[in-house]
């Protein structure tokens, strides 16, 4: 998914940025050009650096189990 369109950004752009240490929309700006332009994209780059900052329950990957038939 796009996530900037000034810069043809996408959203696996901007977590390869916040995986490779951004932890602010300058640094991911900076980074990959996602909220350099004009701005609007910004908040959408904040919350994928908030979504990557939190931990998931039962670890990275983990799925949930589940219930089988009865």
């Amino acid at each position: 998914m796009y996530v900037c369109l000034c810069a043809g950004v996408t959203n696996r752009a901007v977590a390869e940025a916040v995986a490779a240490g951004a932890r602010t929309s300058a640094q991911v700006a900076a980074a990959c050009g996602a909220g350099a332009e004009c701005g609007r994209c910004r908040r959408t780059v904040r919350a994928l650096i908030d979504a990557a900052a939190t931990p998931r329950p039962g670890g990275a990957g983990a799925r949930a189990p589940r219930e089988r038939p009865r």
